[in-house]
């Protein structure tokens, strides 16, 4: 398995990272991402958006997600179904220092595949100095069509001095 940068957005007026014209020539996709919502209470989702189309997302109920997390104390489960976005993974929002980041890994499988639904895993979490979350999610898009674009936004659409959004291609050849 061999992985290729693809692009990187950083960005410092809003949490939203856009990839499009994404090449149609790996096996898989891979963001990573560091962020920090701080529109939002805190904890709130990274958010997915994916599309078949080079500049465009589908912002339809034509996903779903299951999520699983702890935050040291307690755990939870949820899950949605007809939903307009993949909950990814959780970042701190305004209640928690701006200082502190969130990172999650986000695969996107067989991205190119159009003999089924898309599928999405993905890891992440935060600690902030004693608390925080990690957490573990999964999602659908039900569409069969190739993903040639990614929206990658949080919760609130909040600010951050520092979100970085990084995508990479993987091969299994």
């Amino acid at each position: 398995m061999s992985m290729f940068p693809i692009a990187t957005v950083s960005t410092q007026t809003s949490s939203i990272a856009s990839f499009t014209n994404i090449p149609q020539t790996f096996t898989h996709l891979q963001v990573r991402a560091f962020v920090h919502d701080s529109g939002a209470s805190s904890p709130a989702d990274i958010a997915l958006r994916v599309g078949s189309s080079t500049t465009t997302t589908d912002s339809g109920n034509n996903y779903a997600y299951h999520r699983l997390g702890g935050d040291g104390s307690s755990a939870f489960a949820s899950a949605a179904t007809s939903s307009s976005f993949i909950s990814c993974a959780y970042c701190p929002g305004s209640g928690i220092s701006s200082t502190i980041m969130s990172v999650a890994i986000v695969d996107i499988l067989d991205y190119t595949n159009t003999n089924k639904y898309k599928t999405v895993r993905s890891m992440g979490g935060y600690d902030a100095n004693g608390s925080g979350y990690a957490n573990f999610h999964s999602g659908l898009w039900l569409n069969t069509a190739a993903i040639q674009s990614l929206l990658i936004f949080g919760g609130s659409g909040g600010t951050s001095a520092y979100n970085t959004f990084q995508l990479y291609g993987i091969t299994t050849a």
